[in-house]
């Protein structure tokens, strides 16, 4: 028989009752380090006090009223965003999937309102995830997300990763877009070279190309900076964000500068939730602290000690990690064995952490990890991999 939750997950046999900072209680009282954040998605951790009273105060006052009228905690984050980014316009949406319909339609648009309907591809790259809607399926295109589901939306140009020559042979008078993330999550932490992304806006700039960036989960400060491109100096002309930006709440959005979002005038794209005034209030008070320049500092430094603490790891455990992937706290550990076995370790020492793709082990915690956490998270790993290596020697 069915269970009356859809299947489609594979969940681990744990429940949390309660959170703060990077713990979680669990139901039968366990404590657990919190590694995963929800992937990605609790930037401030759990029970934050300023998302608490933010969410405390908005929901005494107002919910939800539909984008039939103006929104003024909708206005606020978007002025928020704009004055910390390369954007000039703002589309909230739920999630990071809604997002990325959003952007795919927004450079199809972009295209039709210039004459020039014909430019509809939009490249892509192996190991990318966008979401799991039909579009943002179509966009990643590896069988593990599209098999079973066609026939897909057609458009997306699927390219091997870093794979230069056949970027610019791909990109041709019929490309709308390049639609990348600076930093793959479930494709294993895998960061695009700050002269990649610089080489990407050249070729962008010199075919007319719109540049979409995905930082659903790279972006909010995980990587040091607000969003992960800017280390490499570039803008991009549209950008999805969701995860860290609601703290918890389900917030996303899409930035855009002018020129890229002028096709999308009134009625050619809408959201009932999208926007809503709990979720904005919210996405307010985590913007108002992840975008301080004191915090981000604090990311970079707790980043580079984390890493620091990871490498020394590596180096005690050979037979079950190879190396540390990301930059601040955007981590992962590349490993030897199926990184799910060392997420089950991690259980048994009460910590969570994520697996992805190319054998990798992510590393997400909340932004506000303190030194102390991060020491203990490292033992925790080193405990979980002497379980491994011990297994391992008596099999």
């Amino acid at each position: 028989m069915i269970p009356h939750v859809l299947p489609t997950y594979n969940r681990a046999p744990l429940s949390f009752v309660s959170g703060a900072g990077s713990w979680l209680l669990a139901e039968d009282g366990g404590r657990y380090l919190d590694l995963g954040a929800g992937i990605a998605v609790n930037a401030l951790g759990h029970a934050h006090p300023a998302l608490v009273a933010a969410v405390t105060a908005q929901a005494a006052r107002l919910w939800h009223v539909s984008n039939l009228y103006r929104i003024p905690e909708q206005e606020r984050l978007a002025d928020m965003l704009v004055a910390a980014t390369f954007a000039d316009t703002v589309f909230f949406t739920n999630s990071g999937t809604e997002a990325a319909e959003l952007a795919i339609k927004m450079a199809r648009k972009y295209w039709s309102e210039k004459g020039q309907p014909e430019r509809t591809q939009i490249v892509t790259f192996e190991g990318a995830f966008h979401g799991r809607s039909t579009g943002a399926i179509a966009a990643a295109g590896s069988e593990k997300m599209v098999k079973g589901f066609g026939p897909l939306m057609p458009g997306f140009d699927h390219l091997r990763f870093g794979d230069h020559d056949a970027l610019r042979s791909a990109v041709t008078d019929r490309t709308a877009a390049v639609m990348v993330e600076p930093i793959q999550g479930e494709g294993g932490i895998r960061v695009l070279p700050d002269a990649c992304l610089k080489g990407l806006r050249d070729l962008c700039d010199a075919t007319g190309a719109l540049m979409i960036l995905d930082e659903v989960q790279c972006g909010m400060g995980r990587a040091g900076r607000l969003f992960a491109h800017e280390w490499a100096g570039v803008t991009p002309d549209i950008m999805m964000v969701a995860k860290g930006i609601g703290g918890g709440f389900p917030l996303g959005a899409v930035l855009a500068t002018e020129d890229a979002a002028s096709g999308m005038v009134a009625g050619t794209h809408g959201s009932t939730y999208g926007g809503n005034p709990l979720g904005c209030a919210v996405g307010a008070a985590v913007l108002g602290i992840v975008g301080e320049d004191a915090f981000l500092a604090e990311v970079r430094r707790k980043g580079a000690l984390f890493r620091q603490r990871l490498e020394g790891l590596v180096a005690a455990h050979p037979t079950i990690f190879e190396s540390v992937r990301g930059v601040g706290l955007i981590l992962g550990l590349k490993c030897r064995i199926a990184p799910t076995d060392v997420v089950k370790a991690g259980y048994a020492q009460h910590l969570l952490t994520v697996p992805a793709a190319d054998s990798v082990l992510r590393l997400l915690p909340p932004l506000t990890i303190t030194d102390d956490e991060i020491a203990e998270a490292v033992a925790r790993l080193d405990r979980a991999a002497a379980t491994l290596e011990h297994a391992a020697a008596v099999a």
